[in-house]
């Protein structure tokens, strides 16, 4: 892999690595652009089988952060950090205090928060070290209630677009993956009448949903294969692929997962199934606005309101993609490039002291 053609590829601005021996700490952290804001994405801990993996994981999630911030409106730039380990591991503190240690020398051009295989209790360790983190205990916290909610209005969204009218009530949703996302989700969509489908990995999460949610169960394999109305991706990602299109049997696809279209045909193929596409990075951008909403010092209910607003990001998106001619997930960078391109544009004014 040619790192630096890769950068230049997906426009990177940084990548940075960092080892500490003490407590075997492999961390990356990609900052793609900063445009907009300071660089912000979450830590992901994972064990990758190689190198490659991690830095194509880091690479492609920071590109998705500049999108999902342009898109919210926000005044934030995309990054991300991973970490190479295993995501279980008992002994945290040196090595989320070693991580915080890295995110420091980058002095706030890169602020981190919790991601797959982290907690808010991580951040704590992380925040010994730097003030550049977010999703800390008693403050925003975990972000999964809130880019559930988003992701639920997201869907209402993708039902106007496609039924004419916004209600779930009575439709059939089947979600892979019962995480703490999609907890959040079903619990709005099992509130407002919808039939859940569900599975997961971890029989425990799908017990849960079951029990509490009257989700009908399924094998993970099987997910692909259920006649539903939406089909909700929130596990990892890349799951809209040869495979999986040639069994869905679905009319929209609208889920919590970043980065699910395996290859960028795999959108342009489910726009020729008909299939409507909720680009994952605009409906999922409930979790950046909570971290945002932190650093601003907002209430929940207060980051739940802006996360409304990805309702309407959506239809906008759709419109794009119709007025254009284009599948949606393109729309959706359109719009993202377009807030960047006009925030760059801008004259920077004389200030005092300058010379």
């Amino acid at each position: 892999m040619d790192t630096f053609k890769e950068m230049q590829t997906r426009g990177h601005e940084q990548v940075l690595f960092s080892h500490d021996p003490s407590c075997g700490y492999f961390g990356i952290i990609a900052i793609h652009d900063t445009t907009l804001g300071p660089a912000l994405g979450g830590t992901r801990v994972w064990a990758y089988q190689s190198t490659e993996e991690a830095l194509q994981d880091v690479l492609r999630l920071s590109r998705g952060m500049t999108y999902k911030s342009a898109v919210a409106g926000l005044n934030l730039g995309g990054g991300k950090a991973v970490i190479i380990a295993d995501p279980k591991r008992r002994d945290r503190e040196s090595l989320f205090r070693a991580h915080g240690r890295f995110v420091e020398t980058l002095g706030g051009r890169y602020i981190t928060a919790e991601d797959v295989g982290t907690s808010p209790i991580d951040m704590e360790f992380v925040r010994r070290e730097t003030k550049h983190v977010a999703g800390l205990l008693n403050l925003s916290g975990d972000p999964s209630p809130v880019t559930g909610y988003g992701v639920y209005v997201g869907m209402k969204a993708c039902a106007k677009q496609r039924w004419g009218k916004d209600s779930l009530a009575g439709k059939t949703v089947a979600v892979q993956g019962a995480g703490k996302v999609a907890y959040y989700l079903m619990t709005h969509l099992k509130n407002e009448g919808a039939n859940l489908v569900a599975t997961d990995i971890d029989q425990d999460k799908v017990k849960r949903v079951v029990e509490e949610l009257g989700a009908k169960a399924v094998a993970p394999d099987a997910i692909y294969d259920v006649k539903a109305d939406i089909f909700a991706p929130c596990a990892l990602g890349a799951i809209i692929n040869d495979d999986t299109l040639k069994r869905l049997k679905v009319e929209i696809v609208a889920g919590g997962a970043n980065n699910q279209l395996a290859e960028p045909r795999h959108g342009v193929e489910l726009e020729s199934k008909g299939v409507l596409y909720a680009p994952d990075y605009v409906i999922n951008g409930g979790g950046v606005v909570n971290v945002f909403g932190e650093l601003q010092g907002w209430t929940m209910e207060r980051a739940k309101r802006k996360a409304q607003e990805i309702y309407d990001t959506l239809l906008r998106v759709f419109a794009i993609a119709s007025r254009d001619g284009i599948p949606s997930f393109e729309a959706a960078d359109r719009l993202a490039e377009e807030r960047i391109r006009s925030v760059a544009a801008l004259k920077r004014m004389w200030i005092a002291g300058d010379r």
